[in-house]
């Protein structure tokens, strides 16, 4: 683990094609980020593994291949990302970090869970953005779906266009489905099962 961070830089990463870097992050998310055990996620399920998210999100390196990445991914027309906090707070930062090193700034939205108790009062922090603007939906994790559509929801209330949602990793667990009958476009740059088989690879390197 050590290792494979090591080899990493800020410098090479800004400009390395998104190919490279998307495995790069596969490995950030298999050595940092993924367990094996018993464990109750957010959504009440029980799992063999959980995935935290945000040792790579929270990680320099990992945050600027992500920025690099979902940036990529976005429609052309995006006007805001947003999303769920905590674990959507450093995607959309990210996000808008680079897209503002590549002269593409994107404004950052964190919705909060519960309203502001005091000031505002509001559920969402960051720019007022022009009425209807389109605003995509970033998270983590995916497993059920709930937690990016409360932010869909409170996003839409103000009026807000939003149509999609990106994910780093997509556990296969109904959250795809869900979004396909609420009419949204969703995409991950990894499911479950990429995980796990780069978890095999990389354990049958390490016993080589």
């Amino acid at each position: 683990m050590t290792n494979q961070i090591k080899s990493l830089n800020s410098s090479s990463l800004a400009t390395t094609d998104l190919t490279t870097i998307k495995q790069q992050l596969l490995n950030l998310l298999c050595t940092l980020a993924y367990q094996e055990g018993d464990f109750v996620l957010s959504s009440g399920q029980s799992s063999s593994y959980y995935i935290n998210g945000k040792y790579v999100t929270l990680h320099p390196l990992g945050a600027l291949i992500i920025g690099r990445l979902l940036l990529s991914m976005l429609p052309e027309d995006t006007q805001g990302v947003a999303g769920l906090t905590l674990g959507a707070d450093p995607l959309v930062t990210a996000v808008s970090v680079v897209s503002a090193y590549e002269n593409r700034p994107i404004p950052a939205l964190i919705i909060r869970k519960q309203a502001k108790g005091h000031g505002t009062m509001s559920y969402i922090e960051g720019p007022t953005l022009n009425a209807n603007a389109k605003v995509v939906i970033l998270e983590d994790v995916v497993t059920t779906g709930a937690s990016a559509m409360m932010a869909v929801n409170r996003l839409r209330e103000v009026g807000y266009h939003v149509n999609h949602i990106f994910s780093l990793v997509d556990r296969q667990q109904g959250g795809r489905e869900f979004y396909d009958r609420e009419g949204i476009q969703f995409e991950s740059i990894f499911t479950i099962s990429d995980l796990q088989e780069n978890m095999k690879n990389i354990n049958h390197k390490n016993n080589d």
